[in-house]
């Protein structure tokens, strides 16, 4: 499904105020904003359609969603999430609550539901573990003490270098205290039980990384973000970008596809503009990049033109990528007994030893297989597709894996790489047919991505998902900020906050106060921080 305007077709006329690098949610959330300030706007988006990891794709009749499976904290007006949807689209993304077990944790052959409300999730854990009650109160606590952190965190990533020299580290330092820490070593602190901590830890294919190497506070904002329950786009993830594209047109700005960014243009150690793949130079006062700091800094940036080199983030570790298998089948979900409930799917509770054996070794246990049902979770599927449903599977999966094809174009990377892919979905689809045996002999067509599809897509270096690692390490570099050591020239998406949609939809509105600056942009400080939150800070 394309959305936005092909470059061919385009009438770039100039001068534009900003000029936002990737249509992620990240670079729409800031166009939206953006625009509805007065500025006049252009993103470039090299794909043939924008959304980033939000739009969707058809084939043989069916549309699969390539990044969004579920979203928490939509469905309740008030919460901050659903505010800043609501404020870029104007209300025309709706939302669908999925079931009360929004997802299910398989161990072997046991399963533990994950419940909507915190409360309730509580009393379902202390069920489980009833051993473990102290512990369980105890983690929740630790989840409400990081998200309460969280705030001052990332709004001091808003603040020019100087102020952040004399008030940041008093804003990281609660955070950090969570955030320095791996998922392990907190839980460990809590319980010695490894079947509550794999439990509790069921979600880490949400941002990439097993307990001992993610940072505590990624798990707990995951964690926290479904507390409420979880919710899908109404239309699929596609009705985002379809969503939002509509308010940026409507105040002045314009979404470019098929506009390959090759050089952000600097002069003096200041962005003037970009240089897109055709040659042509487009200027603006501000550039936002929201493709992420690898592809920003590496690619995009001549190493002579940043005069602050020592002000650039030397942690550029790339996450985990993940291969995905999209399924159509030639029955109703109602038919085959699907639902709304993710499943995720572990060989055993030893996360962290089956990632790490599987890096080297892709023949080996595969260490979580995720599967989702989107044609289930959304009201208007049956409507438009009778008699159908679809599937997405994915599985975390390493770039080296498929290195050796990686110089080979897109559906041009021969017999091997076909079989490679094979394999691997084979052996998903066993686990499938294991966890879902009435879709067996009702699968109609199914494909496979793979990280190097992920590449060709979104220009990742390794394919990777999530971006930056959420690890420690990434926390701890006070460089990542919105502002870069080039004038002019602002970062925003999924590197900035933390990875998913919501941490890009943060991100979008945590550039946008930089660039606006603090007196135009008090509207999006209210939209993004409740008055709690704001009283917080000012305490600080």
């Amino acid at each position: 499904m394309r959305q936005g305007t092909p470059l061919h077709r385009a009438n770039l006329g100039e001068p534009y105020d900003v000029i936002i690098i990737g249509s992620g949610i990240g670079g729409l959330c800031c166009a939206s904003l953006l625009s509805k300030a007065g500025k006049r706007v252009l993103v470039l988006e090299q794909h043939y359609t924008a959304g980033g990891m939000t739009h969707s794709y058809q084939r043989k009749g069916y549309e699969w969603d390539v990044g969004v499976h579920y979203i928490g904290d939509v469905q309740c007006k008030p919460s901050v999430m659903r505010r800043i949807f609501d404020e870029i689209s104007e209300d025309r993304i709706g939302w669908a609550p999925m079931n009360k077990v929004y997802d299910r944790i398989f161990l072997g052959d046991d399963s533990y539901d994950l419940v909507t409300g915190k409360k309730e999730l509580i009393a379902k854990l202390k069920e489980y573990f009833p051993q473990d009650r102290h512990a369980i109160d105890r983690y929740f606590h630790l989840i409400k003490q990081s998200s309460k952190a969280s705030s001052t965190f990332f709004i001091e990533k808003t603040l020019p270098r100087w102020i952040s020299k004399i008030m940041g580290p008093l804003l990281r330092k609660k955070y950090l205290k969570l955030a320095n820490r791996t998922t392990e070593e907190v839980l460990s602190d809590l319980t010695n039980n490894k079947r509550l901590i794999s439990v509790l830890t069921g979600q880490w294919g949400d941002y990439g990384l097993p307990p001992n190497i993610s940072s505590f506070a990624m798990h707990a904002t995951v964690a926290n973000h479904y507390f409420k329950g979880a919710s899908y786009p109404i239309g699929g993830a596609s009705s985002i970008a379809k969503g939002i594209l509509p308010t940026i047109e409507k105040y002045g700005g314009n979404v470019i596809t098929n506009a390959k960014v090759k050089e952000i243009v600097v002069r003096k150690n200041q962005a003037v503009g970009v240089k897109i793949e055709n040659g042509t130079i487009l200027k603006a006062d501000k550039i936002i990049s929201g493709i992420g700091l690898d592809l920003t800094y590496n690619h995009l940036l001549k190493p002579k033109n940043v005069s602050r080199q020592k002000q650039i983030p030397q942690f550029q570790k790339p996450s985990i990528g993940h291969i995905g298998i999209y399924i159509g089948l030639k029955q109703s979900a109602k038919n085959l007994g699907l639902d709304t409930t993710n499943l995720w799917v572990y060989p055993d509770e030893n996360h962290n030893e089956h990632v790490e054996k599987n890096r080297v070794d892709s023949s080996l246990t595969l260490p979580v297989v995720y599967i989702s049902f989107p044609s289930a979770k959304d009201p208007e599927w049956e409507k438009q597709n009778p008699n159908s449903s679809t599937i997405a599977m994915v599985i975390p999966a390493h770039y080296s894996w498929f290195e050796s094809w990686q110089h080979k174009p897109w559906m041009k990377r021969g017999e091997d790489y076909e079989k490679k892919k094979e394999q691997i979905a084979r052996r998903s689809l066993d686990i499938l047919y294991q966890k879902v045996p009435k879709v067996k002999g009702h699968i109609d067509y199914y494909e496979v991505s793979t990280p190097l599809s992920t590449k060709t897509f979104s220009q990742y270096s390794r394919g990777e998902t999530y971006g930056l690692e959420h690890s420690p390490e990434r926390f701890k570099d006070k460089n990542i900020r919105v502002e870069t050591p080039v004038k002019n020239l602002y970062l925003t998406g999924q590197d900035l906050v933390t990875c998913g949609v919501g941490g890009g939809l943060v991100a979008g509105v945590l550039t946008s106060i930089r660039v606006l600056g603090p007196l135009k942009s008090r509207k999006l400080v209210r939209l993004l921080m409740p008055k709690k939150s704001r009283r917080n800070l000012l305490k600080l």
